[in-house]
């Protein structure tokens, strides 16, 4: 293997991580929106902003993985089928939750239900990205996929 191929192999898990962290941050960045303890209405379009920019970035992140990066890993380690297959599972339950956080948004929630909505997101999120990076970090560093990072792991 080049020294040109580790470094784009490498970049795989780099990539993951630096993703999470963005989206960490995000949320981060939502939830302190929340703690702010303004009226109701305020927070809302505050939350608004957010939740359109958030939700969207975990979402895409999640399609390009199940469409793009979740079949590379499969076909290059079938032993992790059952994984990737849990992580999917995973995807769908966060994609449930964000939806119930975007009709909390619209119908103007209470600032105390719109965080409830935000910490479940908050505490499935978080698991499923330490269990994600446990179980597929060091595969990443030996993955050959040759593709744009925005198409695997969304457009971040």
């Amino acid at each position: 293997m080049s020294e040109g191929e580790k470094t784009r192999l490498v970049a795989w898990s780099h990539e993951l991580r630096s993703v999470h962290d963005r989206l960490r941050e995000a949320l981060r960045l939502t939830r302190s929106a929340l703690a702010g303890g303004e009226a109701a209405e305020p927070a809302t379009r505050d939350l608004l902003l957010f939740c359109h920019g958030f939700c969207a970035a975990l979402t895409g992140h999640h399609e390009g993985e199940d469409r793009e990066l979740f079949p590379a890993i499969a076909a290059a380690h079938p032993e992790l089928r059952d994984t990737l297959r849990h992580l999917k599972q995973d995807h769908s339950m966060i994609a449930h939750l964000l939806a119930g956080l975007q009709a909390a948004v619209d119908r103007a929630a209470s600032p105390a239900e719109l965080d409830r909505h935000v910490e479940g997101i908050a505490a499935i999120m978080e698991s499923h990205f330490r269990y994600e990076e446990r179980q597929l970090l060091a595969v990443l560093d030996t993955l050959a996929l040759c593709a744009d990072p925005s198409d695997v792991l969304g457009p971040l």
